[in-house]
């Protein structure tokens, strides 16, 4: 029972940790990128009749206001104080989240290791994590701004978790195993939904600019490296002592005569 409380313990005040840091370290990097990007989003405009028809002023005043406006490049997203907080509030709580339930895979597979593990192992478990989850599926999706031409949006997370999976059975195999064979398969299986390839759409073309898209993926990775390395050197810490290193164990000891 102290084992698991201690585990639940760590992955909560890790991830509440991470996800905080990340979620400040967002509203300065990629929340104005997202911002900026909004602003090269194309409402479609409704599709117009197969004849022109004369109405009245009125009929396409009321028609006009049926449709709604359309939003052109350029102008922007109006956003109001409300629905800015409401974002703010939105986001921490989808990093608080995330960073609960990732900190409590890593303690798991901290104690699946059987490897003692301090705030410095614990940071190195972390950047593994962040290879595996955030570094490994960007090679083939990057983060995406809004507006952004992008595939369908179920292929897209069966892709990003095959290539997370993948990468995280690779890393845990060149960590721990000592088959051969076992290494090769591991290695394998990372790189297999590379050589498949991502699902990217028929026309990449999109209308936020490349320098924009480019700032917004190293924003990201960077965001993403400071949330893993937080939450793996806290989660560590808080687990050292938890598991023992073999030598500190006390020895077996096989009384004369004993069968």
């Amino acid at each position: 029972m102290d084992l698991i409380r201690r585990l639940f313990t760590a992955a909560l005040v890790a991830g509440v940790l991470s996800g905080t840091a990340a979620s400040v370290v967002q509203q300065a990097t990629t929340v104005p990128l997202i911002l900026e990007a909004e602003k090269y989003e194309v409402v479609t405009p409704p599709p117009a009749t197969a004849a022109p028809t004369t109405t009245a002023p009125a009929a396409s005043h009321a028609e006009g206001h049926q449709h709604g406006p359309v939003r052109e490049v350029g102008e922007g997203v109006p956003v109001t104080l409300d629905e800015a907080m409401q974002r703010i509030g939105l986001t921490i709580a989808a990093n608080l989240i995330a960073g609960v339930a990732y900190a409590l895979l890593l303690a798991a597979a901290i104690l699946l290791a059987g490897r003692p593990v301090d705030a410095r192992r614990g940071l190195v478990w972390g950047m593994g994590g962040f290879v595996a989850v955030s570094l490994a599926p960007s090679f083939g999706l990057a983060p995406e701004l809004p507006g952004m031409a992008g595939a369908e949006l179920e292929l897209r997370q069966l892709w990003w978790l095959s290539a997370a999976a993948g990468a995280g059975v690779g890393i845990a195999a060149l960590a721990f195993a000592r088959n051969r064979l076992v290494i090769a398969v591991a290695i394998l299986a990372a790189a297999l939904p590379h050589l498949i390839g991502a699902p990217h759409p028929e026309s990449a073309e999109g209308a936020v600019p490349a320098e924009l898209a480019a700032r917004f993926v190293t924003a990201s990775l960077g965001s993403a490296a400071l949330f893993w390395a937080i939450l793996g050197s806290v989660c560590g810490w808080l687990m050292s002592g938890v598991v023992e290193p073999a030598e500190s164990r006390p020895a077996l000891r096989v009384q004369p005569g004993a069968r």
